[in-house]
């Protein structure tokens, strides 16, 4: 049986590097799903490989097939943004094993579908005013800085990722992010303890 290796963590915390280079690891052998949104694509995203990004009439079209495994809705500073997952036929846990980047309330809706043994969590961490100047600078470089929803994504993240809620999820295992490589060194290591 095949397991979903699901990377979350807060915002600027380096979940998306950390995914991106361990979908690269051949070695590893693992697939990716990709998750759905109705937000605008960020620059550098690709429809498809980062998401797949619909509208609302397309949301409520998955909903109606019955095809919507998980849904998120985020009221930012510029509308609200959806993020689901969708039954896709992606999923082929009899075969393969998968990475998925994603929060951790979007890890417990998974892990509620597909069953507890099909999930195995990888919580990033990183100190919060390194990830505030990682979120600053990242925002900078962006052709249209969106400060309020940068600001709103860290606020919130300090509820969702409180204590509580990752003990309530069962994770025990967490990966500080302060040295990216040594931080993949161990994550690789632990993921091959399920392969």
């Amino acid at each position: 049986m095949g397991k979903i290796f699901y990377i979350m963590g807060k915002s600027a915390s380096g979940k998306d590097t950390v995914y991106k280079r361990l979908a690269e690891d051949a070695g590893l052998g693992l697939r990716t799903l990709v998750p759905y949104t109705t937000r605008p694509m960020r620059s550098g995203e690709k429809n498809g490989a980062d998401y797949f990004f619909t509208d609302e009439a397309g949301l409520e079209a998955i909903r109606r097939a019955g095809k919507l495994i998980e849904l998120r809705s985020y009221h930012t500073v510029h509308g609200i943004w959806n993020y689901f997952t969708v039954d896709d036929r992606q999923l082929d846990l009899v075969n393969c094993s998968y990475l998925m980047v994603g929060t951790l309330e979007s890890y417990r809706a998974m892990r509620r579908y597909l069953g507890e043994e099909a999930l195995v969590p990888v919580l990033i961490e990183l100190e919060d005013g390194a990830r505030l100047q990682r979120a600053l600078e990242r925002e900078r470089a962006m052709e249209k800085p969106r400060y309020e929803e940068m600001c709103r994504r860290f606020l919130s993240d300090a509820k969702d990722f409180s204590e509580e809620n990752i003990r309530a999820a069962g994770i025990g295992v967490r990966f500080v992010n302060d040295d990216l490589d040594v931080c993949l060194g161990r994550i690789r290591q632990y993921i091959r303890q399920y392969l």
